[in-house]
């Protein structure tokens, strides 16, 4: 091979897979035509990469997701539908981050092992991002607990099995209240990721319809009540934590919920 040859092969060899898949320009894609036309290591390379595919795309060895995997993925394709709000449509760069997920997951779930990558950096990149601020991370976890069929990673009413079941899995103590006698069950707790640090989630219930409780260490926070996407929040802090509910119940419910979490037990 000359040395304008082993030249051009360092400048092609990058885009050679861009070439198989369509990807470049088509003054690119002439000029490397004609780079082909001379290298016969580049040529060799593409035709690797085509016999490698061809062989992959087989029937018994190309992965094929199963259908109820599918059907978990069209369920979900709502959600972002689900939380529309002007911080999320002006902000194209979490948009342009699940862009690149969803094709790292196209490429390679060819492969079963490469697959099972594939949906770890799913459930990594599903963690709502700092940037999008507080409630819209709040109302996306909230939503994707039940769409994702994830309510509760600890399940139970008994608040003195919830309580400790926290210690290890977070930095501080939150309190674990029994509603039921006001109306509000206790269904159980899990743990979120909410601004940039794990957080305590506990779960109730209140004729039929889930409020999600967050609970994280911070200085005193104002009390408020908003309204954010067809769903209730209700924000206020005790004893260096701050509490936000969400829920679909109304706001009145979500504002008697608050009153009676933040009652003294046995008051």
């Amino acid at each position: 091979m000359t040395k304008d040859q082993q030249l051009g092969c360092g400048q092609w060899g990058p885009v050679l897979h861009a070439f198989i898949d369509g990807e470049l320009d088509l003054m690119q894609a002439a000029q490397l035509d004609a780079h082909l036309a001379g290298c016969a290591d580049c040529k060799a390379e593409i035709e690797r990469v085509r016999d490698v595919r061809q062989l992959i795309g087989r029937d018994g060895v190309r992965y094929t997701a199963p259908e109820d995997v599918r059907a978990q993925v069209l369920a979900a394709l709502p959600l972002e539908a689900a939380v529309p709000s002007p911080a999320l449509r002006a902000d194209i760069q979490p948009r342009r981050t699940w862009d690149r997920v969803f094709r790292f997951v196209r490429d390679w779930s060819l492969v079963p092992s490469l697959a099972a990558l594939a949906a770890s950096a799913i459930l990594f990149f599903n963690t709502p991002a700092p940037d999008l601020g507080v409630e819209n991370q709040l109302l996306a976890s909230h939503v994707h607990s039940m769409l994702a069929d994830h309510l509760t990673d600890v399940q139970t009413s008994n608040q003195h099995t919830v309580k400790p079941w926290f210690n290890g899995r977070i930095d501080f103590s939150p309190p674990v209240n029994d509603l039921s006698k006001d109306g509000f069950p206790l269904v159980g707790g899990r743990v979120d990721y909410i601004g940039g640090r794990v957080v305590a989630t506990l779960v109730y219930r209140h004729n039929g319809h889930v409020i999600n409780l967050f609970i994280w260490p911070q200085a005193a926070a104002s009390q408020t009540d908003s309204e954010h996407d067809g769903y209730n929040m209700a924000k206020w802090s005790a004893d260096g934590l701050v509490f936000w509910a969400v829920s679909d119940v109304s706001a009145p419910d979500l504002a008697r919920f608050r009153t009676s979490f933040m009652r003294p037990p046995g008051a």
